[in-house]
This record gives structure tokens, sequence and C-alpha cells, in this order.
């Protein structure tokens, strides 16, 4: 269970992806306790995508899992780094 799982982002990353994200997150959560979220394409972030992502991090926390962002950048990046998700995630 140490295999290395990667979720594609979207260019919105908003409240209309919660389903897709939680989806595709809990069928990583079943197979792997190391997640990255490739952020190469997100362009926008809303504060439900945040909400989304601290419930990701308590999961993984709760079962010793470890999740990075890789690939995040402009207007994404600022917002994250805003709310000190680098001490949630690491960045790649």
């Amino acid at each position: 269970m140490s295999e290395l799982i990667i979720i594609n982002m979207p260019e919105r990353f908003d409240f209309s992806t919660h389903g897709w994200f939680t989806k595709a997150y809990e069928e990583a959560l079943r197979k792997t306790k190391k997640i990255v979220l490739d952020f190469s394409r997100v362009s926008y972030v809303d504060s439900s995508a945040l909400g989304m992502m601290v419930l990701l991090h308590r999961q993984l926390s709760a079962n010793s899992g470890h999740c990075a962002i890789r690939n995040i950048h402009g207007t994404a990046k600022d917002i994250l780094d805003m709310a000190n998700f680098e001490k949630l995630f690491s960045y790649e």
C-alpha cells in the first residue's frame, strides 16, 4: 500500500468539482496513503476547494498518510499560500 497516486486537478477547482474530487481521493485512499495533487492546469481555487483539501488532509493524517501538491503556480499558489497550506501539504 505504498503506491503513489496522482490526481490531476481541473482548471477550476471549486464547489462544482466537489463530487468528482471526493470520489477521486476516496478511491485513491482505498489503494494508498500517498497522494499527489497535480495543480498544473489549475487557474482558479475557491474556499470550498480549500475545505475539500482540508478534509483530505484530515483523512490522510488519521491514517499516517501524506499528500503533496505538484506544479502549483499563479493565483492558485497565492491563494494556498495565503491560507498557509504549506503547513498541511508539501509542495513539489
